[in-house]
């Protein structure tokens, strides 16, 4: 127990002086007390039961735990930012990111607002911005809406000529920008504008700020499912499926994983738009190398118990127990999103307390397949199947998963509900295979094991 051993060590310390500062003695014991209460507190071990109180639990989850940004990478840029400005700065909670500890969380986000912000922004040859509405804010930045000085074409919403875009600002002293240029920026240099990844039409450094100037998107799947009485149709979610697979696979081409894949971090076009129902992937802060840039190897495997990346409710069991990310851990991550659109919920969300992120990877390990996925079609279970029990340095079958979905979503593209034109591009590349001829091949079942790390430690 390292909170109780930790409560008597304070306790003796304050002992020993008693006369020095009683009033911090006194806080001492008092927070003693509480890690004891907390530690011995049963229904901090416990998930928020949904069978006795479903509603009761949904709103205790809807007031802080489903609709934060992560602090992965600063925040999105679409435009359904309100209700994630309120609770964004919530650290390390159920839909909290970061591969630090909360009280780290908060002062990355605090560092963000040491400098005020320009009222105008022109960087790298880019036209004059002004700074109006804000769409978002994480740990290492902040995005708001920039609208064009002079010029523009009102009429064009999705091209560097656009009246409106979306500037994200980090600020020089925040974690990301220890060496200079926050290491998003090297990211989309490698990724931005490929398929499914939004544009940085412009970028610099302004002040005290790094800012990129890229593409409006409009609301997150998160937006969606929540403006939806928190459900989604079979076909919808099958088709975020088909794309968003699509585009990891081609980000992991690329020789990048994202690490924080989430309902929150995938955006639909502009409303309005030709892109609208198209599908986009953003906050790449926390993305990472799977292959290394000059020999074109895998990287080699490592475990670190104490350092967590991506966040509570989606990360895969090996993020939580601190293993190198690779490919596997965004397919099980997007798993674990595409039932929580489909079901509303995931089994291990209502945890609170300090181990929080120990109980979630427990029950994680403990949930098989079959009852993360009651209800849902066996495209969905068998998808959960086969990228649990991918090895780390494992090639992913994209097309096998993609061919999952294929007899879920409807036969004319054109009325789908997502844009799936991209996973179709894709697909004819690498020949798109189809369920009959795997028919043969089953994904094994193992168990999963391993020492859960603490995200909160």
């Amino acid at each position: 127990m390292p909170v109780l051993r930790s409560g008597v060590r304070r306790g003796r310390a304050a002992k020993q002086q008693p006369n020095s500062n009683p009033i911090e003695g006194e806080a001492v014991a008092t927070r003693t007390r509480r890690r004891r209460a907390a530690a011995g507190a049963p229904k901090n071990d416990q998930p928020i039961d949904e069978n006795i109180a479903p509603e009761e639990a949904r709103q205790v989850e809807d007031k802080g735990l489903e609709e934060p940004l992560g602090v992965g990478g600063g925040g999105d840029i679409g435009g359904g930012g309100a209700k994630r400005e309120e609770v964004g700065e919530k650290p390390m909670d159920d839909c909290d990111s970061g591969a630090r500890s909360a009280d780290k969380a908060q002062a990355g986000e605090d560092e963000g607002s040491t400098a005020p912000l320009p009222e105008r922004v022109q960087v790298g040859g880019s036209p004059v911005y002004r700074i109006e509405r804000k769409l978002g804010k994480g740990g290492f930045g902040q995005v708001y809406v920039g609208r064009r000085v002079s010029g523009g074409n009102t009429n064009d919403r999705t091209s560097p000529g656009a009246a409106e875009m979306a500037l994200k600002f980090e600020h020089r002293s925040s974690k990301g920008c220890n060496y200079g240029p926050p290491h998003e920026w090297q990211v989309y240099n490698t990724l931005g504008g490929s398929h499914g990844v939004p544009r940085v039409h412009y970028k610099g450094r302004q002040g005290d700020y790094y800012v990129m100037v890229m593409d409006m998107l409009g609301p997150s799947l998160w937006d969606v499912w929540n403006n939806s009485s928190h459900t989604m149709s079979i076909e919808m979610v099958a088709c975020i499926a088909i794309e968003a697979i699509s585009i990891l696979e081609k980000m992991h081409s690329r020789g990048y994983v994202h690490g924080d894949v989430k309902p929150e971090n995938f955006l639909l076009g502009l409303p309005g738009t030709p892109d609208e129902k198209k599908l986009f992937l953003v906050d790449l802060g926390l993305a990472t190398r799977w292959r290394d840039g000059s020999t074109g190897l895998h990287v080699d495997y490592d475990q670190r118990p104490d350092v967590f990346r991506g966040t509570v409710r989606y990360a895969s069991v090996h993020a939580h127990l601190g293993r190198t990310g690779s490919r596997r851990d965004d397919l099980e991550s997007l798993a674990y999103t595409l039932i929580f659109l489909l079901r509303g919920r995931l089994p291990w969300q209502g945890y609170q307390g300090e181990n929080k992120s120990f109980l979630v990877c427990k029950k994680k390990m403990a949930t098989s397949p079959e009852n993360l996925c009651g209800f849902c079609p066996q495209p969905f279970r068998l998808f959960v199947e086969y990228v649990v029990n991918l090895k780390f340095d494992e090639e992913p079958n994209y097309a096998k998963y993609i061919s999952l979905f294929d007899g879920i979503v409807g036969p004319n593209p054109d009325i789908r509900p997502i844009n799936t034109d991209g996973a179709q591009k894709v697909g004819h590349k690498r020949g798109r295979l189809t369920l009959e001829d795997e028919d043969d091949e089953q994904p094994k079942k193992k168990v999963r094991n391993g020492y859960a790390c603490n995200a909160m430690d």
